[in-house]
């Protein structure tokens, strides 16, 4: 099971990106490699769809690590394709507090941003010192490429080697929370200030500031700031997904659309092939494998072993708490719906006393004249807000719910576009059960487990799982979610199957 150089043959299931850049950068390397995924298109949740000329972003709207040095700019010079043209987001988000008219920005220019807290939470700087700070830290380490969490000798040594005097000062908040932090600078009762960052960090760790692990925080929290930043790219989320399938192609690499697989086969705990299924013609065969890189969620994933999940590592699965889903809505619309200088980012929180997500909260992209994603006159809207995914399928009349969320959605998107039948070219709406029938992830969730202390970073799920040459990519693993995250958890994995054939 191996091609003409000696090279392991290598499975991928899921052409998301963390899958795309596995099997990008192990065909770049000289494997023999397959990528299947059970969609039309691959990128998963940060692919496309067109509609009347308009094309939207399914899910991910804005990507980071196009910096040099970033983990986009390392992979794509890896594999020698060029980065996607793309303009940094300025602000990175305008944030919109209940009853309020004046956004809270955050600039890109740390400059800026220090002197727009300032104004909008005075006497907060000792809780943003302490998260620069610990940032600094942890980019440093990350930078490092570490093993989190490791599993064997070879992953502890990625550790150990990482570990250096400046990454000291985050030892002794592993343990603790954004909520914690706010307690110890004195911000406990800055009820604004944890207003805003529960909307923030819903968006990077699925949990509110009380839940949200700390070390992951400040990096979630101040990654939109130079010299990193968050990016808008031009044409759409697409190009990333474009330029690594032209380069897993280039170099002998395979991917397969419309093809599921259905079985992960483990023979003494060790990874020994997969069962697929052709969705046009309905054949099923089975592929002999030494390694099968798993870009699903943890719950997909004892799904696809069955029988074959290791117990401790399911029932661990069994009682994460549950991820959240999304509502999201698209709209096609005349550019004079959107106000002039919108920026391209945006969130809304409507009630102070209701939960983020539901309807009560909305994160909005805007696209941008010329940005390729509408025609010349024209935009797109796109606006999410986080659900109970297990809602939307036991209730008893979906299509009405669909209707209230949406109608709910352009009411209050209503209050800062122009939004009229005669601006609103197309519209369109996505729940967790959209996401399910085009993603297969499980419910349908969206944005990995949560980053709460019992599962992020040295806490969280290996790449390496407990079953021999199967490995785990994704935003399960650490890093978390976005094209970043889970492209960084691909190249840990490149690096372990590297050192182990």
């Amino acid at each position: 099971m191996s091609n003409g150089k000696g090279k392991s043959r290598i499975v991928v299931v899921g052409a998301g990106i963390g899958g795309l850049t596995a099997g990008a950068l192990l065909a770049n390397k000289g494997y023999e490699v397959l990528i299947l995924d059970q969609a039309l298109i691959p990128g998963g949740c940060a692919s496309t769809f067109k509609r009347k000329g308009f094309t939207f972003d399914v899910g991910a709207t804005q990507v980071a690590g196009l910096e040099p040095g970033g983990i986009h700019h390392r992979i794509f010079s890896e594999l020698n394709i060029n980065l996607p043209e793309a303009t940094p987001c300025d602000p990175a988000c305008a944030v919109y507090l209940p009853g309020e008219t004046t956004p809270i920005n955050v600039w890109r220019n740390p400059q800026k941003w220090h002197e727009e807290r300032l104004r909008q939470f005075p006497g907060s700087e000792p809780f943003w010192n302490l998260l620069s700070t610990l940032f600094k830290a942890s980019w440093r380490f990350q930078g490092r490429d570490p093993v989190l969490p490791p599993r064997n000798w070879w992953d502890l040594l990625q550790l150990t080697t990482a570990v250096r005097p400046d990454t000291l000062v985050t030892v002794p908040y592993t343990l603790s929370t954004v909520g914690d932090a706010l307690r110890f600078t004195g911000q406990g009762d800055n009820h604004r200030l944890r207003t805003f960052l529960d909307l923030q960090l819903k968006l990077y760790s699925q949990v509110n500031a009380e839940e949200t692990a700390l070390l992951y925080a400040a990096t979630a929290l101040s990654v939109s700031q130079e010299p990193q930043g968050l990016y808008h790219l031009q044409g759409s989320m697409q190009v990333l997904s474009d330029r690594l399938v032209e380069s897993l192609e280039r170099d002998g690499g395979k991917l397969l659309m419309r093809h599921t697989v259905e079985h992960v086969k483990v023979e003494n705990n060790q990874v020994s092939a997969v069962v697929i299924r052709n969705q046009k013609t309905g054949e099923v065969w089975t592929e002999a494998t030494n390694h099968v890189v798993a870009n699903v969620t943890v719950q997909n994933l004892m799904q696809l072993l069955g029988e074959k999940a290791p117990k401790g590592y399911k029932k661990r699965v069994d009682n994460l708490p549950p991820s959240s889903g999304a509502f999201i809505i698209y709209l096609g619309v005349d550019e004079s719906a959107i106000p002039s200088g919108c920026p391209p980012h945006l969130q809304f929180l409507y009630d102070p006393n209701g939960p983020i997500g539901e309807n009560n909260s909305l994160f909005v992209s805007v696209s941008r004249a010329g940005d390729g994603r509408a025609p010349a006159g024209k935009g797109t809207i796109i606006a999410s807000s986080f659900v109970d995914a297990d809602k939307w399928w036991d209730s008893d009349d979906y299509d009405a719910l669909k209707n209230k969320f949406t109608q709910e959605a352009i009411s209050r998107l209503g209050k800062f576009f122009y939004l009229k039948p005669e601006t609103i070219i197309h519209q369109e709406a996505a729940t967790p059960r959209t996401f399910y029938n085009f993603t297969a992830r499980d419910k349908g969730i969206v944005g990995g487990i949560g980053q709460r202390v019992p599962n992020f970073g040295p806490f969280g799920f290996a790449n390496r799982t407990p079953i021999n040459n199967l490995w785990l990519v994704g935003d399960s693993t650490h890093p978390g979610e976005g094209t970043a995250g889970v492209s960084y958890s691909a190249l840990t994995v490149v690096r372990q199957i590297t050192v182990s054939t």
